[in-house]
């Protein structure tokens, strides 16, 4: 029998070629019992653990059916925070990016201004947190009376953070007749219950491993003093040496004090917790995705909203009092098929919390004693070296999508009456190009973007500096990605 892969859906050349260059190559089994059964338009909950390659699921088949020249939005996904709002939202944008499907984010600590601007154009599909998408919905910011799908993601962490009366009042503002989606690492009886309530007949989708950790995760626990956690977080570095590191504190305060005490000590870090600034959060988790820096602080706002392949390390500095968060702090390694370690600290006041972590995943976290001072040693140096020739930028899964698209900023906007067909002839009638090589168009106030698909942004790029639109003359720039 052949190996299942994405070709056999029957998707647009659009649609898999983005895959192709994404580099989507054997589905992950929630892709294989899932995706299949969304093209069929049928109500799903899928449990399934984090890390599992779910967005996917539910990414594919909502840009395969996106339908380009309606107005309005036509799928709505909900998540319980801004970063995961982030990444599906750039999942989306990139997997639909060929057919030109256009994906608003929408969550708190923006602006309103600035989504409503972007609410107003055409939006294929609205990525939000339930809290900023009600607010958008009750001041009638957003139309979402042409919904088709809505995709409940990690409906377990929304009721952790007492979301689920606000995904219900949204629910109840959307049509009867779309198709719903819900996923959860674990299904406590309230979100049971808002199944039960708003889908129908929905196909429940298990992908079960023996214990709510995979196996690919190697888990250890070191038992010391609270005052004598940071000198064990820099032997187990030495000892370790990871590549690229989570350290999990409990709160901001303590995120603050490690990161400093690392930086102090020279190790490339940066912290991030709920007291930063939006702009600071989202621009600090892009460096790290980037490769920037080696160690990331964080407390457990970084548990969901970070997809990163190839996290080698997650080391618990303090052990989570919620037992669910141990499962997606370790969730952040051992990704993609790869192998990945996660280390917890336990002080003796936390052995508590630690008993209840193991019976929650039905494993004995085997104990480790502190490394030798010769093991230290011996991992110091060879640190040290890997630093030497440790490369500063990783290549990430859009890189190869990215290489054929320019995005070129036009001087021109809605106050000089120029609308999206007015780039759009402009471009197409430069010998050479056709609207297929038009990428998505975004007319602000004063200013314009376009991306040019197929290579041909250079060509694109030049031939405008000549040109006018609606007889305007306009100044052209690359932008920024």
């Amino acid at each position: 029998m052949k190996e299942w892969n994405f070709k056999y859906l029957n998707l647009s050349e659009e649609i898999l070629k983005a895959l192709e260059k994404l580099g989507y190559e054997k589905p992950s089994e929630v892709q294989k019992k899932v995706i299949p059964v969304a093209f069929e338009d049928k109500d799903i909950i899928v449990k399934s653990q984090t890390g599992s390659g779910k967005t996917a699921t539910f990414a594919i088949p909502i840009c395969e059916k996106i339908e380009i020249e309606q107005r309005e939005p036509q799928a709505l996904i909900l998540t319980p925070t801004r970063e995961l709002a982030v990444q599906v939202k750039e999942d989306i944008s990139n997997i639909g990016r060929f057919k030109k499907i256009r994906c608003a984010a929408v969550f708190g600590k923006q602006p309103m201004t600035t989504q409503v601007r972007e609410l107003k154009q055409r939006v294929h599909v609205v990525v939000g947190t339930p809290g900023r998408t009600l607010d958008h919905i009750e001041r009638g910011n957003v139309n979402l009376g042409e919904i088709k799908y809505l995709i409940i993601d990690e409906a377990d962490k929304m009721l952790d953070m007492g979301f689920i009366d606000q995904v219900e009042a949204i629910i109840k503002t959307l049509p009867g007749n779309r198709v719903t989606m819900l996923f959860s690492a674990t299904m406590p009886n309230e979100i049971e219950k808002l199944c039960d309530k708003y889908m129908v007949n929905p196909m429940k989708i298990e992908i079960s491993g023996k214990s709510l950790t995979t196996e690919k995760i190697h888990q250890v626990y070191y038992e010391v003093e609270e005052n004598k956690k940071f000198s064990l977080l820099n032997k187990i570095i030495y000892s370790e040496t990871p590549d690229s590191c989570i350290i999990f504190c409990d709160t901001k305060e303590q995120v603050d004090v490690v990161a400093k005490s690392m930086a102090d000590k020279g190790y490339s870090c940066s912290g991030l917790h709920g007291g930063m600034e939006q702009k600071d959060r989202l621009d600090t988790m892009e460096r790290f995705k980037r490769g920037e820096f080696q160690f990331l602080v964080a407390t457990d706002v970084a548990a969901r909203g970070i997809h990163i392949d190839d996290i080698t390390h997650v080391i618990n500095y303090d052990v989570p009092m919620e037992k669910e968060s141990y499962v997606h702090r370790i969730g952040r390694t051992g990704r993609a098929g790869n192998e990945g370690m996660a280390i917890t600290f336990v002080s003796p006041r936390e052995l508590k919390f630690l008993n209840q972590i193991q019976e929650y995943i039905g494993y004995n976290i085997p104990q480790r004693e502190g490394p030798t001072e010769a093991q230290v040693e011996e991992g110091r140096k060879t640190f040290e070296k890997e630093i030497k020739f440790r490369s500063k930028k990783k290549v990430t899964k859009d890189i190869e999508l990215n290489k054929e698209i320019t995005k070129l900023y036009i001087s021109a906007g809605k106050k000089k009456k120029v609308r999206p067909g007015d780039i759009l002839g402009a471009i197409a009638s430069i010998e050479g190009v056709s609207g297929e090589d038009i990428g998505i168009i975004d007319v602000q106030d004063n200013f314009s973007y376009v991306d040019i698909l197929s290579g041909k942004g250079k060509l694109v790029f030049e031939k405008l500096q000549n040109m006018t639109i609606k007889g305007k003359k306009v100044r052209v720039e690359k932008a920024e990605k």
